[in-house]
């Protein structure tokens, strides 16, 4: 395997459905200005509770975003959908 850098993004999903749905909701929405998404890692999970039941999910994915190759000089830390150090 050759040296990568990666981007590391963050953003909170959320459903009234399931856990799976709201990841799915991160996920597609990260899609949509993150390029090259490997995995994600659910690092939260929260739920509202009314009425003595689950009433929404909530998950915090993080994603890797494989952007620079070895070798590659990075000026600073970037934002969610930046270029690192641009």
């Amino acid at each position: 395997m050759s040296d990568h850098v990666y981007k590391i993004a963050e953003l909170v999903g959320s459903s009234s459905k399931s856990i799976d749905h709201a990841i799915q909701n991160a996920v597609t929405r990260a899609s949509k200005t993150l390029r090259n998404l490997d995995w994600f890692e659910v690092v939260a999970t929260r739920g509202q509770i009314q009425d003595s039941k689950v009433a929404h999910f909530q998950v915090t994915p993080g994603y890797t975003e494989d952007r620079f190759p070895a070798g590659c000089l990075i000026g600073g830390a970037g934002t969610f959908g930046s270029p690192v150090g641009g």
